[in-house]
This record gives structure tokens, sequence and C-alpha cells, in this order.
């Protein structure tokens, strides 16, 4: 049955405390909110979280792009196989608005299986998240004094698995590697993320060959897209690359063929364009032996958190590491219920949610949203 309507709004939730890293600093969610309604009054909701240094999307051009077609997905998508032929038809749209475009798909998706009363792995024949799921610690571009509290604060928590935000400021970064060394923190436990600092390959090596730290990856080193560079950067440190905006559709995967054991993919749902794209992204990666990181942007709430899970329930055996499920630890509050966080030694349980026996994505909105959109 087809949708009766679809809206589109902005959701600013503050955050508890502000995040840095090379990039951009944040305060509050920069999030589209979607909600679709179908003709039975039941409703769907989806997030996507568009970032101009990313994608190139904004708030503005996220909503830009809803309202250019929401006639036509108004006549064309009435189910889950128009919705995956809408997918397949529109690569070059999806291309250049993959937020906007996962925050439309997340709403119908969860309309269409509410309205089947399924939840979306059933639909879609997937596996349900079950089990835990373990999260990594990350340690924003914060003082050194600030960091080695939240560092303290996330070893007595028992977590065992630790991402920093490089600055590019050479006394700043050996500070926050002497706080990981003093704490007995495996640099094998440790990835860093350099958010497209350096422009140029010698310089980067410079830097980050005066750590001294073997960190076990390293992610984005270089400005997106400098392949060779990186891959220099890899064969210098021996250190894997991870790939996030030099790698945000399944046709760039060609270009690392080539010893694929180098490099690992950040798999972010709202950067790979929707749930559809990301399991197609998914299957291809395990075909060509990239393995993956399931990434998250700063500031999703626990709704994207969800879709997450779902890639991870269906990576298990090619899944490295995850990030994210930060909910209300974050969040001053959060646009679903319940709030999907890690807990002790940054574990979610998925089983404490039974996820099977609900329809949809199996979240309650919360109230309190609709004073931000």
């Amino acid at each position: 049955m087809a949708f009766k309507s679809l809206e589109a709004s902005v959701l600013a939730i503050p955050f508890k405390v502000a995040f840095k890293h090379a990039s951009a600093e944040r305060k509050l969610t920069e999030t589209l909110w979607v909600k679709a309604q179908g003709h039975t009054g039941l409703y769907g909701y989806g997030e996507g979280c568009p970032r101009e240094y990313v994608t190139r999307e904004n708030l503005a051009s996220t909503q830009a792009f809803v309202a250019a077609h929401r006639a036509d997905w108004l006549s064309n998508i009435n189910d889950v196989h128009s919705l995956a032929a809408w997918v397949n038809s529109h690569h070059t749209e999806i291309d250049q608005n993959p937020a906007a475009w996962t925050s439309v798909e997340l709403a119908l998706l969860d309309l269409f299986c509410k309205e089947q009363e399924k939840s979306v792995e059933a639909t879609l024949g997937l596996i349900t998240p079950t089990g835990r799921f373990t999260y990594t610690a990350v340690l924003g571009d914060a003082d050194p004094q600030s960091m080695e509290a939240q560092l303290a604060h996330y070893q007595k928590a028992g977590f065992g698995d630790f991402k920093i935000k490089l600055s590019g400021d050479r006394e700043r970064d050996l500070a926050k590697v002497s706080i990981l060394t003093a704490a007995g923190i495996s640099p094998q436990k440790v990835r860093a993320d350099a958010n497209n600092f350096w422009h140029d390959t010698n310089t980067a090596l410079a830097h980050l060959q005066a750590l001294d730290y073997p960190f076990w990856a390293i992610e984005e080193p270089l400005q997106p897209g400098d392949i060779a560079g990186m891959q220099r950067i890899s064969s210098e440190l021996n250190t894997k690359i991870i790939l996030d905006e030099s790698l945000l559709r399944s046709k760039q995967l060609r270009l690392f063929h080539e010893m694929p054991q180098r490099w690992i993919a950040n798999l972010r749902v709202s950067k790979m364009g929707g749930l559809l794209r990301s399991l197609e992204f998914l299957q291809k990666t395990k075909q060509c032996g990239v393995a993956i990181i399931v990434g998250a942007h700063v500031g999703e709430t626990s709704l994207l958190t969800r879709v997450a899970l779902t890639i991870a329930a269906n990576a298990r055996d090619h899944l490295l590491a995850q990030e994210g499920a930060f909910g209300t630890h974050l969040l001053a509050y959060d646009a679903v219920q319940p709030s999907l966080m890690f807990g002790a030694a940054g574990v979610l349980d998925a089983d404490a949610l039974d996820l099977s026996t609900h329809a949809g994505w199996g979240l309650k909105i919360n109230s309190q949203i609709h004073k931000s959109t």
C-alpha cells in the first residue's frame, strides 16, 4: 500500500559535552529526521546525518532533495520491492545525496515493515541482531588533561578497544600517545583517525613517525582519494589504512582489490546511502577481501544505532570493530526509546531488545523530539 505523506525536518539535540576532531567541532546533532505516514495511520521514521566534509551535503541540501523527489516517491514507492527498485534505478541521485536518501529509506522501511507486522530483518531475509556487540571507546581531540580523564573513565568501565582523533599538532599528539603508554594500553588496541588532516605524504609520515606509537590502523591520514599516498603510509609504517571519506560507494572498491589486507572500510549507513546500499557494499567487501568497521557519525541517535546493528549482525566474521551507540552518554535526550547505548566494557546486549518480536525498527519515538524538529 502506498504511503500517505512524508515530512522532513531538522533534529537538533544538544550534546552533554562538545566533541572535536580535525574536520569539525559539534555541540548538537545535525540530523535530517523523516516521518512517513501510511494510509493505515501508522508512521515510519528515518534519520540521516549530512556532513559537508564527507558527502558535501548539509541540512539545506537534504531538505531540498526530499522536496524535489517527494511526489515521485508518493507515486512510485508502495512497498519494500518498489523501494528497492527506486534505489537500483537512481544511483546517481543517491550518490549525490546519500544522507538525505538514508533518512527517507529508513522511514519507509520502518513504515512498510510495521504494516506487515514484521521486523526489518524478517522482511528482508536478514540475520536479526542477537547477542553482544562490543563498541570502541572514541577519544576526541581534547586537551591532554581532558583526554586523560576520559581515558581513565573508559578503562574503569572495562573498554578494551580505542580510537583517538589526531590533531596534526605534534606536541599535542605526542601528549596523547604518552597518555596511552602511561595507561598501559597496547598499540594493537588503538587506531588513530586523522580526518584527512595532511595534504602531503612526507609531512604525514614525518608526523606519524615522530609519535613512535605503532597504531594498528590509521584512518584517512591524507586528502580523500589519495590512494597512492595512503599505500605508502601503510607500507612504511606497517599499518592498515581505514577508508572513510575515500570510500563512499561500492564501485570504488575496485581501487582496493590489490593487497586487500592493507585496507579496512569504515561502513557508515548514512554515508553509504541507506541500509540497502550498505548491505550491497558489505557483500562486495566480503567478495574482495576488504574487512570493515561499522562506523557512526558523531551525534547519531539510537535510530541509526539500531540500523547499524543490522549491518554488524550480518557482517559478524568480517567485522573488525564497531563505533557509535553513545545514546544519552552524549545526547541530552534521545530521539527514540529505548536509548541504544553501550554499557560496561563497551557492550550492548541485543538480546535484551528482543528485536525479532517488534515490527519495523522496533523503537518508540520520544515525544520530546517534537520540540527539536
